[in-house]
């Protein structure tokens, strides 16, 4: 086959680039090794967060964000080196752009947003998010992806676009610094094909879809659990990465930088081995080490810090540690990431998301009680004890020291209290002074409040989600070699390119910077294909 371009990879990134290709007259071959149905890759199957600076829906909400106030926060939270160029280039590109390149690009492909702003990754001293930025998609990532999809079909109906499902890309075709193509398999007959094309993007995603690979590239200065759940696509294994670095001299750089989560439990119907769902941990949760005990002294609780939560689970004496809750905090505060579990936003129901807010998602916490092995129901704390027992085959949970924990908490609630106040309630009622966290977050209250049961334990474990790390680029998206000079005709985009630069979150993200991420770096990447420009 020929094509102006070969597109490797069918997950948002790729779609896009393919997308503003075809627009712009080109001929394009996108090749993807999932099936048809599956097309889109991990973004299908996302939450649909994104970060975005300046918007119409934060100037209603009265939030004053700029580009400025952006990337202070991203730099502090980050922790990106001035020196690091690139990386640096686009996490400037980000705060100046998003609204744009990504908000009001997305808004005129047809994509709707929730009508609230949520306040994510705040930090755990005010270093993060200085003001609510997370929009969520209505329909969650999964209507995106299909608004994507169907656009990329339309824009290619004269023929000039071409989808290989099912076909693995085993190399890129080159010499003397100047890609001519790609070889690639049909993973369904084993047939080979060869793609002849001037210009080839890398669209492969991360670098860590397999363990192995993940903890090759594990820092080692930091805690790695002996075991871990994989939240992040099976494919993106990095071997485009590899080979990239190992014909053409490109650069791999911050491949230890990755984003995580703290709280993942096995999904019930797992797509492929060892597949994790991501809860969004209850903040009025007691989070728990393997035998009971609350982690200290500063208690672990979610949408501060979530590079930080997971380095405490990451040190833990055993993999999984425990959520301890009650059927009050779950209804209201229990959630799992994605489009999957979250199925009133996805299917846009409204009024039903409006009323499980209000009322409580009972549906959700009965669904995961009768098909996850990791939740577990009981009316008392000796029961749980029983369970939390029974589940992990060990004696580690003491009935007596489980219910002095629970005692110990809710004795800040009684009438002659002294002392400090705990610090998850300061962090409770900081986050509740937002009303988006408002709806969705405890009034602090005993746990063995009357009325409040039955308890609730949840096995978490850590799992394994982005890269932040990946191909260095310029601000065109182009691979640079080792030279710092660009490799003629390869492109990465995505999360391949680590979102941009081959790096620009740095050490941890303010979330919701991903599909972003995505959308700017595929841009640009067409963008220079097609002008020979940056995208500005």
């Amino acid at each position: 086959m020929k094509a102006d371009v070969v597109v490797v990879g069918g997950g948002l990134a790729g779609i896009v680039t393919a997308l503003e290709l075809l627009r712009g007259g080109r001929s394009v071959v996108v090749i993807d090794r999932d099936t048809e149905a599956r097309l889109g890759g991990l973004a299908r199957w996302a939450f649909g967060g994104m970060t975005l600076v300046g918007t119409p829906l934060q100037a209603r909400k009265k939030i004053i964000d700029t580009p400025e106030i952006a990337l202070r926060d991203w730099l502090s939270f980050g922790e990106l080196d001035p020196d690091d160029k690139w990386p640096m280039a686009w996490a400037k590109a980000y705060v100046e752009h998003s609204r744009p390149h990504v908000h009001d690009w997305v808004q005129r492909e047809g994509v709707r947003f929730m009508p609230a702003v949520n306040w994510v990754e705040r930090g755990r001293n005010g270093d993060g998010n200085s003001v609510p930025r997370y929009h969520i998609v209505w329909g969650t990532s999964r209507e995106l992806t299909r608004r994507m999809i169907a656009a990329l079909h339309a824009a290619g109906g004269n023929g000039s676009l071409h989808v290989l499902h099912q076909h693995r890309v085993v190399a890129i075709q080159g010499s003397a610094g100047q890609v001519s193509g790609v070889e690639a398999v049909d993973e369904s007959t084993g047939a080979d094909l060869l793609v002849s094309a001037p210009v080839v993007v890398v669209a492969t995603g991360g670098i860590n879809g397999g363990h192995a690979e993940t903890r090759r590239n594990w820092p080692p200065d930091r805690p790695c659990p002996n075991v871990m759940l994989n939240g992040a696509h099976p494919f993106a294994d990095g071997a485009m990465h590899h080979a990239v670095a190992d014909h053409f001299g490109g650069q791999i750089t911050h491949a230890a930088e990755m984003w995580n989560y703290a709280a993942g439990f096995a999904h019930p119907f797992p797509h492929f081995d060892g597949h994790g769902l991501s809860t969004i941990p209850c903040k009025s949760a007691l989070w728990l080490d393997h035998r009971g005990q609350r982690i200290g002294p500063e208690p672990l609780v979610t949408g501060f810090d979530t590079h930080w939560l997971c380095q405490r689970v990451a040190e833990q004496a055993q993999p999984w540690t425990w959520h301890l809750l009650n059927w009050r905090i779950a209804i209201k505060e229990f959630a799992i990431s994605g489009a999957e579990h979250n199925q009133r936003i996805r299917d846009k129901q409204f009024l039903r998301f409006l009323w499980e807010t209000l009322f409580g998602n009972h549906r959700l916490v009965r669904q995961m009680q009768a098909e996850s092995a990791d939740f577990l129901v009981d009316d008392s704390l000796s029961g749980l004890a029983a369970k939390m027992n029974a589940l992990t085959a060990s004696h580690d949970i003491d009935p007596a020291q489980l219910q002095a924990v629970v005692d110990a908490f809710d004795a800040q609630f009684s009438a002659d209290a002294k002392g400090e106040q705990d610090e998850q309630i300061r962090r409770i009622q900081q986050a509740r002074e937002w009303g988006p966290d408002r709806l969705r977050t405890c009034k602090p209250a005993p746990l063995q409040c009357e009325g409040a049961g039955p308890f609730i334990a949840i096995r978490v474990h850590l799992i394994t989600r982005k890269s932040l790390g990946g191909l260095r680029t310029d601000r065109q998206s182009r691979v640079l070699a080792r030279t710092d000079q660009p490799i003629a005709g390869l492109y990465s985009v995505g999360e391949a390119a680590g979102f941009g630069g081959g790096g620009a979150c740095g050490k941890r993200s303010l979330e919701g910077t991903f599909l972003p991420g995505c959308i700017l770096t595929a841009r640009a990447a067409a963008h220079s294909i097609l002008h020979g420009q940056v995208l500005t």
